[in-house]
């Protein structure tokens, strides 16, 4: 088929502008072939170059003395936790895919996801998840839920990685937008680290995995557009992934990693050929000449552009020493992985292409590298109007007196906080025997075999907050995530972010990511933990609908000794409780008034992030000491979700407690559901009381006896007194009732 001829228009159809056009036409000094128009459209995407959103990201702090890779460098994060190891992790969004078909489209978010730490020469320990759909009273969502639970277990079960944490969100502004992030860490001896770099003049390009066909061509591209009734027709921009294949790679990949063989190593990704050799050699400050006739194909008739931007799943490109084929050759081999000699590098800076005998491609790889040459706009930003009304409205009326058994019960019952069983039991969350602590706690605790570290790890977001004031809402996000983390023990070290948000090119959907960046920095500086690296996901929005700002985080803690760390649920009647921090009147954006009364306003929590810090550096050192039997933070729900969630030991198994409250000056809805942070719920043994509170008014952390853990039920004042058989009903029954009703109905 002869390519078409290459005009502003037909760029336009691209998705690129007429400037940027302009600007490939002086890169070039040439109009540019039909594969080069769709390398730099690919390139030139927000997926790929993040073009909208790299002024504002590298604003936020990407260093530490336990940072061995600069967010950007690398395929992932990576992290020094001593013993001679680090630690490679990461998260991405698979949201288009997922709208269109959320089985794939989940499916291949783990594989992606599982290459970009196992090319770090990481072996991956352990998978998460945070996942944001509508309501599931709507058809549609159920089978987007279903597909994308099935997807996510199946890929990493298949892999044999483990999934261990993560959340479920649900909201109407994520009906026709599902937000499907997906998030891996893995472990690193030092010296066997990998690097995404091509150079060394004359060293083979080997490209290995599945063939290649048609599958997932203009996936970035795909990526960077609004969701719409012509998506349902994309489905071809959608990849198709093979777990089994996935687990030889893996294999083969540290294998050749361990062997020396290697200069560089990247896995084919977003953009396919072309963002890996592209990337890689920029990287190396060199170039590239890629040969696609040797490229192994599963389909007829491909032409030069479609095998460029092809992302067919479980494919490597690798870069191996002159005079060491062979030995990379017979790894390969041993795997059963196809592989080829499909170019070399270069020395003048430039990717090159051949197809069919002829050269159909050749631009600076400097140009299509992020941080090189592509776009970086600074776009409008413009607070939304409906803020000031939204954030100042009168939510006296919903703090009206009630029956509060009964709203308990309700928010127990909520789908953003009842028990997600339903959803990590399709996950192995065991498999490789690491697993100290799995989903259902404030994180999840790995431990790292033959040391006495182990990780904790979390992915926490509270869009409501976000939506209602972006800054304070993103900080609230990380301190809520360093916060899980420390109520295991471990200390906060780094974070990886997924930045969900809708079109870049409106001014108000920018105030919110521009403002939701500039918070996530603050906080962060706070904690002292980097950004090592992420992902933007822009364009959430379908038919005049947009997702709620999302800026997801990923936060990694190390426990120094993983026999220290603990659990967030009560042990034995008799302990006594304590809580450390004040609630407030901080009743906006809080789960009791979107289940109770449907209403998303007020303001976000305040938050003091030096009280924070405190709070949790307290915490820490109380576990530490081997003084607390229990630590669970008070997040969605408040207070009074948090204490009935620390009852809940299993589906079979319920304790109580009874517990005193003083009102002061709040009003009984903000004592019981505020959702007030640096508040966190601890258990202790009698004699251990006055140690902690001691302990806690010498690091100015407000800390008070609240009541003791009992048997049977749950008493709080003269407000709350439930059975515990009642709690764990409406706690561990309601997603799964409401998937059985739905699909007996169906």
């Amino acid at each position: 088929m002869t390519p078409p001829p290459v005009t502003l228009n037909l760029a336009v159809q691209h998705g690129l502008n007429e400037e940027e056009y302009d600007r490939i036409l002086k890169i070039l000094g040439r109009t540019p072939t039909f594969a080069e128009l769709g390398v730099f459209s690919v390139m030139w995407s927000e997926h790929c170059s993040y073009k909208n959103s790299i002024h504002e990201l590298k604003k936020l702090p990407r260093t530490s003395p336990r940072m061995l890779a600069e967010a950007g460098e690398e395929n992932a994060g990576l992290v020094d936790i001593g013993h001679g190891l680090a630690v490679a992790f990461k998260i991405e969004s698979h949201n288009h895919p997922c709208a269109v078909e959320p089985y794939q489209g989940a499916a291949t978010g783990v594989g992606g996801i599982m290459r970009d730490i196992f090319t770090m020469g990481a072996r991956p320990i352990a998978s998460l998840d945070s996942l944001h759909l509508g309501p599931l009273e709507v058809p549609r969502n159920r089978f987007l839920m279903d597909g994308v639970v099935r997807g996510v277990g199946d890929y990493g079960n298949c892999l044999g990685i483990p999934t261990v944490a993560g959340e479920v969100v649900f909201h109407e502004g994520y009906s026709a937008n599902p937000i499907i992030n997906c998030m891996a860490v893995g472990i690193v001896k030092k010296d066997h680290i990998a690097s995404a770099t091509a150079e060394g003049e004359g060293n083979p390009v080997i490209m290995f995995g599945s063939r290649t066909g048609r599958d997932g061509i203009h996936g970035a591209t795909f990526a960077s557009e609004e969701i719409s009734d012509e998506s349902e027709e994309k489905r071809s921009s959608v990849q198709v992934g093979d777990p089994f294949a996935e687990k030889l790679l893996l294999e083969a990949t540290l294998e050749l990693v361990k062997s020396g063989v290697l200069v560089g190593i990247q896995d084919m990704g977003a953009a396919g050929i072309t963002c890996s050799s592209s990337e890689m050699s920029a990287h190396g400050k060199s170039g590239i000449e890629i040969d696609l006739d040797k490229v192994a194909l599963r389909e007829e008739g491909m032409s030069a552009y479609e095998i460029l931007l092809s992302e067919s799943q479980e494919r490597m490109l690798a870069v191996v020493k002159k005079g060491r084929e062979e030995e990379a050759e017979a790894i390969l081999n041993r795997w059963e992985l196809l592989h080829a000699n499909i170019g070399r590098v270069t020395s003048d800076g430039n990717m090159r292409v051949f197809f069919q005998g002829e050269q159909v491609c050749e631009i600076p790889s400097e140009m299509l590298a992020l941080g090189g040459g592509t776009p970086v706009y600074q776009r409008e930003s413009r607070r939304p109007e409906f803020l000031d009304e939204t954030n100042n409205i009168d939510l006296g009326p919903y703090r009206q007196e009630r029956d509060w058994n009964v709203a308990l019960l309700s928010l127990l019952a909520s789908p953003n906080i009842c028990d997600k069983s339903w959803v990590t039991e399709q996950y192995d969350a065991t498999v490789r025997t690491n697993t100290i602590a799995g989903p259902g706690g404030d994180a999840a605790v790995i431990w790292v075999k033959d040391t006495p570290l182990a990780l904790a790890m979390t992915t926490d977001c509270n869009p409501r907050f976000v939506y209602l004031n972006p800054r304070r809402g993103a900080a609230l996000a990380v301190a809520e995530a360093a916060r899980n983390v420390s109520c295991t023990g471990a200390e906060p070290i780094a974070i990886t972010n997924c930045l969900n948000f809708g079109n870049p090119y409106k001014p108000e959907s920018f105030y919110y990511f521009k403002e939701a960046v500039a918070g996530m920095g603050e906080a962060c500086r706070i904690f002292e933990t980097p950004v090592t690296g992420g992902n933007v996901s822009f364009y959430n929005e379908a038919e005049d609908t947009s997702i709620l700002p999302t800026p997801v985080i990923g936060m990694l803690g190390l426990l120094q000794d993983v026999d220290k760390a603990i659990g967030s649920r009560f042990k034995n009647a008799g302990d006594r409780i304590i809580l450390l921090g004040q609630t407030g009147p901080d009743l906006g954006g809080s789960e009791y008034l979107y289940h109770i009364h449907g209403v998303l306003a007020g303001d976000a929590p305040t938050l003091d992030l030096d009280l924070e810090k405190r709070t949790q550096k307290c915490l820490r050192e109380a576990i530490k000491r081997g003084l607390l039997r229990s630590a669970h933070d008070c997040s969605e729900g408040g207070f009074t979700v948090a204490l009935a969630e620390c009852c809940m030991i299993s589906q079979h198994e319920t304790l109580g407690a009874v517990v005193q409250l003083k009102e002061g000056d709040l009003t009984t809805t903000d004592l019981l559901f505020a959702e007030t942070p640096s508040r966190i719920i601890i258990s202790v043994l009698p004699e251990h009381i006055n140690d902690v509170i001691t302990f806690a008014e010498s690091m100015q952390v407000p800390a008070i006896e609240i009541g003791e853990v009992t048997d049977d039920s749950l008493k709080i004042g003269g407000w709350v007194d439930l059975p515990s058989d009642a709690m764990r009903k409406a706690y561990f029954d309601s997603l799964h009732s409401m998937f059985s009703k739905a699909q007996a109905i169906e």
